[in-house]
């Protein structure tokens, strides 16, 4: 299969490297800078770009029936036209705010850990995400996704907050700390006790060998898809 790379920082060099492993070949490279290249040399393209060029990428790919991977996070306030487009091009197109196979089970965790905690209006909800220096972002793409998968399965809480408590509220802690990966936390506290659940990533395998494996998923099929979707849960 023949893969661009939209956005070639430290994630886009990690997807290279197990794309090849896996017997794909690399045929355009495209930094945030690069304005001027062919994407339909490409069979599917991988977007890790950076927030104020993810949706061009996105739709340049859709508008030359290029099927596209994104895992660019901060661009969301387009999404809903992301989707429009690729609808009316009849396109290809997976978002996920995190590709590691390991984060997705974690999602359907906290969702389910959620319900469970809704009746239990002693219990106070918390998050914690840490990252790396270089992320743009905060809270996290993946923080914010936890975030709303809680409010859509628990009755006491409907919204979230970075850096900040409040009524019916999850207060989100984002720190940035040199060479981490990615560190998410969800902590459930009361008077006599606390429950937390806690995905650590130790580097940047995890989240690159998913994004490949969700290219590799997309490559022959059209329309809107998520990693549950690849995954099959």
């Amino acid at each position: 299969m023949n893969i661009a790379l939209l956005g070639y920082g430290k994630m886009g060099q990690t997807i290279e490297q197990i794309a090849i492993k896996r017997g794909h070949n690399i045929v355009l490279t495209v930094d945030k800078d690069d304005r001027d290249y062919d994407i339909t040399k490409a069979d599917v393209a991988i977007d890790f770009s950076i927030p104020n060029v993810a949706f061009n990428n996105i739709s340049h790919c859709i508008n030359n029936n290029v099927p596209v991977v994104s895992g660019t996070t901060g661009w969301l306030e387009n999404y809903d036209n992301a989707v429009a487009l690729c609808k009316e091009k009849n396109g290809a197109f997976i978002y996920a705010s995190n590709y590691s196979l390991g984060v997705n089970i974690f999602f359907e965790l906290n969702k389910n850990l959620a319900k469970m905690m809704s009746s239990l209006k002693q219990y106070n909800v918390s998050m914690e995400e840490i990252h790396h220096t270089q992320k743009l972002d905060a809270p996290s793409g993946t923080a914010i996704s936890l975030a709303n998968d809680i409010i859509s399965n628990h009755d006491q809480v409907d919204a979230w907050k970075l850096n900040e408590s409040g009524d019916n509220t999850i207060p989100i802690v984002s720190k940035r700390i040199e060479d981490v990966p990615g560190t998410h936390s969800i902590t459930y506290e009361s008077e006599v006790d606390t429950i937390t659940i806690e995905h650590i990533a130790h580097n940047r395998q995890g989240f690159a060998l998913g994004a490949v494996i969700a290219a590799e998923w997309l490559a022959d099929k059209t329309g809107v898809f998520s990693m549950k979707d690849v995954l099959g849960i």
